[in-house]
């Protein structure tokens, strides 16, 4: 019994001798997959001008293409005497409209249409026939005549007929101010005037000629 504990004794004070175990030197691990590899993009060292690509534009060398003009081709002349020329086209053709003009408000009618004015036309009863002389467009299906700003009232004729005027309903608005207990009531009703368009006629030349 006393060897026994004196041999474990020296194994415990002596250093191990034990083999250790055996390594695999290391080994180049293959990957399992594989990625294709691109040619690399090499970008041109200096940039090739195009011969259309002129840094200073002149008489002799052709203006850049990111420039581009505002008007590549020359607008279209304008046709001589066309008022002369067209008026007879325009007046001859059936359904004409016109944007009258009635105190500053544009209106594009027909003629028996119906215009609502957003106020009260002063001076004028049921019945009453006005002429209509200030006017920016006058056209038909295929031709249209434009004003710089309005047409001369010579070549057209635009009559309306005042039909009558028309009231809204009642509207009452309570007006309070802040920390006071007074109200006030403000009431509004609105009148408006109604007119139809009676005549619309296009003049021809020799009818400009005359009146003048």
């Amino acid at each position: 019994m006393s060897r026994a504990l004196l041999r474990s004794v020296l194994e415990l004070r002596a250093p191990s001798c034990r083999a250790l175990p055996r390594i695999a030197p290391f080994q180049q691990i293959q990957p399992r997959c594989a990625f294709n590899t691109t040619a690399p993009i090499v970008e041109p060292i200096s940039p090739i001008h195009h011969p259309n690509n002129a840094a200073n534009p002149t008489g002799s060398q052709v203006r850049p293409i990111a420039f581009k003009k505002s008007h590549p081709a020359e607008p279209p002349a304008p046709i001589p005497d066309s008022v002369k020329t067209l008026l007879p086209l325009l007046a001859a053709q059936p359904g004409h409209y016109i944007t009258v003009h009635i105190h500053g408000f544009p209106y594009l009618v027909q003629e028996g249409d119906q215009i609502r004015l957003p106020f009260k036309m002063p001076g004028v009863l049921p019945g009453d026939v006005l002429r209509l002389n200030r006017a920016s467009v006058i056209g038909s299906r295929d031709y249209t005549m434009k004003g710089a700003p309005s047409i001369d009232e010579r070549v057209f004729e635009c009559r309306a007929t005042v039909l009558g005027t028309e009231s809204e309903p009642m509207r009452i608005k309570v007006k309070t101010k802040r920390r006071q207990r007074r109200k006030r009531q403000a009431k509004s009703k609105h009148r408006y005037t109604i007119l139809r368009i009676s005549e619309l006629n296009i003049k021809n030349l020799d009818e400009i000629e005359a009146s003048s």
